[in-house]
């Protein structure tokens, strides 16, 4: 099947790092990058995707309440979202999207937010894959470093993106979570995502 269209702006593509693809493993990903007041019935879309995966892992799979999940920091944040390059994406529910993530500046610092995965297709790299792609725009940004409230179970996950872990574990929407920060270097390929985890 032929790859959708996508908006040029904020495309990338990567292979997926999970060996033979199966059923459920893309072979390909696709990156959109888009703005919180992005207009166009494209881009609302692709917004009410992040949304709809969003409501997926913390609402339903995480019991987060819902009047928590959603903030009007939605709409000053920028916006990424994986799909499977072969799949169109013609409506906004949770199964088109692998994962989600925002990024807003905070004290001039880039902050991750709302990073979700799929359930069914966690451990293919597109957590990890999430988390270059704000890297890189926060490096376009000339922000050095990244910000991030990590819940506590997925602090390895980032630990092993150079994340480092500081301060006291508190509660947020019920479960326990602890601030992390990196440093960003100069990369070889200028930045750009390489082909799981959650955070708020």
């Amino acid at each position: 099947m032929k790859p959708p269209n996508f908006p040029k702006p904020g495309r990338n593509r990567a292979v997926a790092a999970a060996g033979s693809p199966t059923s459920r493993a893309p072979s390909s990903i696709d990156l959109i990058e888009l703005d919180g007041r992005a207009v166009g019935d494209k881009q609302a879309v692709y917004l009410e995707a992040c949304r709809a995966l969003r409501h997926a892992v913390f609402v339903e799979e995480q019991n987060v309440p819902e009047a928590l999940e959603w903030d009007e920091l939605d709409a000053q944040s920028r916006h990424f979202l994986a799909i499977d390059s072969g799949v169109r994406i013609r409506s906004a529910t949770a199964a088109l999207a692998l994962g989600t993530a925002r990024m807003r500046i905070v004290d001039e610092q880039a902050k991750a937010e709302r990073v979700a995965v799929r359930r069914d297709v966690r451990a293919l790299g597109i957590g990890r894959f999430l988390m270059l792609a704000i890297e890189a725009h926060a490096r376009r940004l000339g922000l050095s470093t990244v910000v991030l409230h990590a819940q506590v179970s997925a602090i390895p996950f980032y630990e092993r993106l150079g994340y480092r872990a500081q301060g006291e574990v508190f509660l947020s929407a019920g479960i326990d979570h602890r601030e992390m920060t990196r440093r960003l270097g100069p990369t070889k390929d200028g930045g750009k995502p390489q082909s799981d985890s959650t955070t708020r």
